[in-house]
């Protein structure tokens, strides 16, 4: 039950109703007709813009259209239509409808809020996608938990979602890997290891040195690198994603497909690719002109193959071959986009960290080009997280080894808590996460706060079976819910209503964050109404002696945390029965 769907519903047939009777042109485009929240509530309970809109369309005054078309809104739950200003029309609905959209929220359970607005599009997600050159540190956690609860929430409305990570395992990266894995494996055979500049020194790779002593003996001391080089990337490899698989779970994420960047080399995909942009005629040797400021490292002074990107909304054309014949970076690349596309997908999200923002004009040409315009890829850019630690900054560095880790954020914080707290802030938004301030007990803490309405909706709940009362969902769904006639009721009632249209919203923006802010606002609510019944005893959820009451108001209460409990779904947040 979307309420704010059904009214612009009954909006259209009387504008529909006004062309039939001549008092609007016929064939008027109404695709902009909306039908809101007012921005001041105390406006009235919904407002439409639709005098506004068609306004100039139809050659008439805005007032004019608006006054006309309150006239016709007679659906019984609307109790009153006032024209307002230039034209806007504010309606005021009967309290029989809030009391209605608590009943819809119980029957519906977890339910309530789902949508088929995705209509099944078939959506692939690529997130994380870090380096298999150690274990995921905090700079990844806010990407993974983005790209799980995007997928989630677009899941939920009507989507065929496809979760994937790329394994950059093509690069020279993996093999720095295997040689700082050598070093450990001399290590775990009792020699001393070299750690030279340039190796990851981190502990992390110690255990993988000790796995390579049991699978190889001392068979590959002293032997050349290149006797060694291939077997031992591809076994530290291997560890290194079982890991990297192992930290995605402890923050409650499972990936749908793994795709290797390995795998594009010498199977003729990349070259697939590139022959379908030269079949387009968007390939061609140049040189380009050397760029402002830092030199990139795909830009050569001399002739390379280049791709006519800027055909394609680029700012400019892009190397996809170096003049020696080696790839850039971009090439396979192109081809990982161009196996999506042939994969099926009829939307692509790229989750990327905020310093591939030079990179997104480039993918989304390739992507234009390769699907003719068909399949639009979205790139959502994720800012640092800044990590505190005892009130001081904690900085983290990869190579040097003394980096924070996935896990040790996850064992100090939670998942629930990291997962919350990373989606507090949009994700092209700067992200501070202070251990001590993520879990003090306070409302200025989102996740306690949200949790803690969760906990209370339980314990009333509790208390009122402990009473003898009957709390199904069921008993609540029929029970008399005239009962729920008091100004701050009603609003909580009122929030029930916006969870459908903020799931839509959100879902359409790629904004996760959306669902996190919403329940903090219904938790703020609930908690209002839960402290003014210390004060107004009539607004007490459980009503001495006075069974059928009770119903009526938990009935509400109900409804929040079905709501509370379907968005913290989303976020992947596990909702608090009880606080500790």
């Amino acid at each position: 039950m979307n309420l704010f769907t059904d009214l612009r519903g009954v909006v259209v047939e009387a504008l529909d109703q006004m062309a039939k009777a001549g008092e609007l042109p016929q064939g008027l485009d109404l695709a902009n007709v909306t039908v809101e929240p007012p921005r001041d509530p105390a406006h009235g309970d919904m407002a439409t813009n639709a005098a506004m809109v068609l306004a100039k369309p139809a050659g008439m005054k805005p007032r004019d259209i608006a006054e006309k078309l309150a006239a016709r809104l007679t659906d019984p739950r609307i109790a009153a239509a006032e024209v307002a200003g230039p034209g806007f029309l504010n309606l005021r609905l009967s309290p029989v409808v809030w009391q209605q959209v608590v009943a819809a929220a119980l029957k519906a359970g977890l339910e309530f809020g789902r949508s088929n607005m995705g209509a099944g599009q078939r959506v692939n997600i690529e997130f994380v996608s870090a380096n298999p050159t150690g274990p995921m540190h905090v700079g990844h956690v806010r990407g993974a938990v983005f790209g799980d609860a995007l997928a989630r929430l677009l899941a939920f409305s009507g989507h065929d979602v496809t979760r994937e990570y790329y394994i950059n395992d093509g690069g020279a990266q993996v093999d720095v890997l295997a040689r700082s894995a050598y070093e450990r494996y001399r290590e775990a055979n009792g020699l001393e290891p070299e750690i030279r500049e340039g190796l990851y020194p981190g502990d992390y790779l110690i255990p993988v040195g000790e796995a390579l002593k049991a699978e190889y003996g001392s068979s590959l001391l002293d032997k050349p690198e290149e006797d060694w080089l291939v077997a031992i990337r591809d076994f530290a490899t291997l560890a290194m994603m079982e890991q990297i698989r192992g930290d995605l779970a402890a923050l409650g994420v499972q990936m749908d497909v793994y795709s290797s960047e390995k795998a594009l080399y010498g199977t003729g995909k990349i070259e697939a690719a590139i022959a379908r942009l030269k079949d387009m005629d968007l390939i061609y040797h140049g040189v380009l002109e050397p760029p402002k400021g830092k030199l990139p490292e795909d830009w050569e002074p001399r002739e390379q193959m280049l791709f006519r990107s800027s055909a394609h909304g680029d700012d400019v054309d892009r190397p996809i071959q170096k003049s020696d014949g080696a790839w850039t970076y971009f090439a396979p690349d192109i081809a990982y986009h161009f196996d999506k596309i042939e994969r099926g997908f009829d939307k692509l999200i790229d989750v990327f960290g905020a310093d591939h923002g030079g990179y997104v004009k480039r993918m989304q040409a390739a992507v234009r080009a390769l699907s003719a315009g068909r399949v639009p890829l979205d790139v959502k850019l994720i800012q640092l997280v800044k990590l505190y630690k005892n009130g001081e900054p904690f900085k983290m560095s990869k190579r040097a080894g003394t980096f924070v880790t996935l896990r040790d954020v996850v064992e100090e914080a939670g998942a629930d808590v990291t997962r919350f707290i990373m989606l507090t802030r949009k994700n092209d938004a700067a992200l501070d996460f202070d251990f001590a301030k993520v879990l003090e007990q306070s409302k200025d803490n989102p996740v306690w706060y949200v949790q803690y309405a969760s906990a209370r909706v339980h314990s009333v709940l509790r208390r009122a079976a402990e009473a003898g009362i009957d709390v199904g969902d069921s008993a609540l769904t029929g029970a008399d819910l005239s009962v729920l006639n008091h100004p701050t009721e009603l609003e909580l009632a009122r929030k029930v209503a916006e969870w459908p249209r903020l799931v839509e919203h959100a879902a359409r923006a790629h904004e996760p964050h959306r669902v996190a802010f919403f329940l903090y606002d219904i938790a703020s609510d609930l908690h209002s109404l839960w402290n003014r019944g210390n004060d107004d005893t009539s607004l007490r959820f459980v009503q001495e002696g006075e069974p059928a009451t009770s119903q009526g108001k938990i009935a509400l209460v109900r409804a929040v945390g079905v709501v509370i409990s379907s968005g913290l779904a989303i976020l992947g947040v596990t909702p608090a029965e009880e606080m500790r």
